[in-house]
C-alpha cells in the first residue's frame, strides 16, 4: 500500500520543470542498464505476480497483483504493465492501481496512477496521468480530499528525463535486475516526488537469503530501492525475488505491512508439461459447469432487468468510442464517465471486508 495522501497541495498549481529539480540526472550506470535490455530478457518478464498483504501479526489485509505483457500503443510495440493493490489499513479501505505503457528500454509512453483511502466520513483520492506529447512529458495530477479538489500540472522536456523510473516502470525494472542477479554500482535513476519535482531514486543489492514458501525453503535475491525527497525523509523499499524473477516479498521499511508470496509459481510456468483436462468428457464436471452457467446467466439477466440504464449507458459509450476512435482509450473512457461521478447519490459508509 502507498502512504496516505498528502493534503497540503495548493488548490491549483502550474509547475514549470526547470525550477523543480530538472538539473538532477540519472547516472551513466542507470542509462547503460536501460539501453542494454534485450528482447529475450523482456520475454522472461511476461508473467503475473500475486501476493497477499499481511500485518505484523499475520492478519490478511489485502492483495497485490502485477501483470506484464506485450502490447501495441498507437501502433507502436511496447510493454503494458498493470499493478493493483487492495485492502484495508486500520479498517479503512484503500488501494492503488497503476497502468503503464513502456518502450522496450523502459521509457514511459503513458502512465495512469490512482490511489484512494476511504476514511470515516470522507475519502482521499489521488489520480496522476503522465503522457509523452511533442517531445515533452505532460503530467496532470488531481487530489481530492472530501469535497475539495486540488489540481497540479507540469511539463518536462524528454531530454531532461533520461533514466526516469516511475511507480509502474520500477516494477518491471526490478524484475530485470532480479533475472540478472546483480545490481550495478551507482544505479541512480530519477523519479518524481509528491509535488511532481524531479528527485533521485537509487537501487542497491541486498544479496541472497533463504525464505520459506509453502513449507519449502527457497533462495531469493534482494533489491533495495530508496526514493529520495526534496522535503521529507527518503522512502525505502526492500523486495526479494525468486530465481525466475517472481516477486517473493515487498515491504516499505518502517511499515507494519508486508506483501509476500504464499504460493510458488505453477509447474506450468516452470516448464513442466501441462496435461490438459478435457472436462467436456467428464459427465460430472460437465453437469456442474452447465448448472453454474445457467445460474450465472439467470443472475446477470435479472440484474440487467433491474437496471435498464446499463444497456443504454454501455451502448452510448461504445457508439461514441467507435465514432471518435481515440488513440488513448483509457483517457477517453475516463473523460467520458467523469461527469457521472458528480451526479451519484450519497453512498453508505464503506466498511472494510473481513480478513
Amino acid at each position: 500500500m502507498q502512504a496516505p495522501l498528502e493534503d497540503d497541495t495548493p488548490a491549483l498549481a502550474e509547475i514549470e520543470g526547470p525550477d523543480h529539480g530538472e538539473d538532477l540526472k540519472a547516472s551513466d550506470e542507470a542509462i547503460t542498464f536501460m539501453s542494454s535490455i534485450e528482447p529475450a530478457e523482456l520475454q522472461k518478464c511476461v508473467f503475473p505476480d500475486s501476493l497477499v498483504t499481511v500485518s505484523e501479526g499475520g492478519r490478511d489485509l489485502g492483495k497485490f497483483n502485477v501483470t506484464v505483457e506485450f502490447a501495441l500503443r498507437v501502433q507502436q510495440p511496447c510493454m503494458l504493465l498493470h499493478a493493483q493493490s487492495q485492502g484495508a489499513i486500520d479498517d479503512s479501505p484503500c488501494g492503488t492501481t497503476v497502468t503503464a505503457y513502456l518502450t522496450t528500454d523502459l521509457e514511459v509512453l503513458e502512465e495512469d496512477y490512482h490511489e484512494y483511502v476511504q476514511l470515516e466520513g470522507h475519502s482521499l483520492e489521488k489520480r496522476c496521468r503522465m503522457v509523452q506529447h511533442d517531445g515533452h512529458m505532460v503530467i496532470d495530477k488531481v487530489t481530492t480530499v472530501g469535497e475539495e479538489v486540488m489540481k497540479e500540472s507540469v511539463s518536462y522536456p524528454m531530454s531532461a528525463l533520461r533514466g526516469l523510473v516511475t511507480e509502474g516502470s520500477n516494477l518491471l525494472l526490478m524484475r530485470l535486475i532480479a533475472l540478472r542477479k546483480k545490481v550495478p554500482e551507482q544505479m541512480t535513476f530519477i523519479s518524481f516526488d509528491q509535488g511532481l519535482r524531479i528527485i533521485r531514486t537509487t537501487f542497491s543489492e541486498l544479496g541472497l537469503k533463504q525464505m520459506e514458501i509453502e513449507g519449502e525453503t527457497v533462495e531469493v535475491f534482494g533489491i533495495e530501492r530508496i526514493v529520495h525527497s526534496v522535503e521529507d525523509s527518503p522512502t525505502t523499499w526492500q523486495c526479494y525475488f525468486l530465481p525466475d524473477g517472481h516477486l517473493a516479498s515487498r515491504v516499505q521499511v518502517g511499515s507494519p505491512v508486508t506483501m509476500r508470496l504464499v504460493q510458488l509459481p505453477s509447474l506450468l510456468e516452470k516448464g513442466f508439461e501441462n496435461v490438459p483436462l478435457v472436462w467436456e468428457e467428464d459427465m460430472q464436471m460437465r453437469s456442474r459447469f452447465l448448472d453454474r452457467k445457467e445460474e450465472l446467466k439467470a443472475d446477470h439477466a435479472s440484474y440487467l432487468r433491474q437496471h435498464p440504464e446499463i444497456r443504454a449507458l454501455t451502448s452510448d459509450f461504445l457508439q461514441f468510442l467507435l465514432l471518435r476512435k481515440p488513440d488513448y482509450v483509457l483517457q477517453f473512457a475516463r473523460d467520458y464517465f467523469l461527469p457521472f461521478s458528480s451526479h451519484r447519490p450519497p453512498e453508505p459508509h464503506l466498511k472494510a471486508p473481513s480478513p
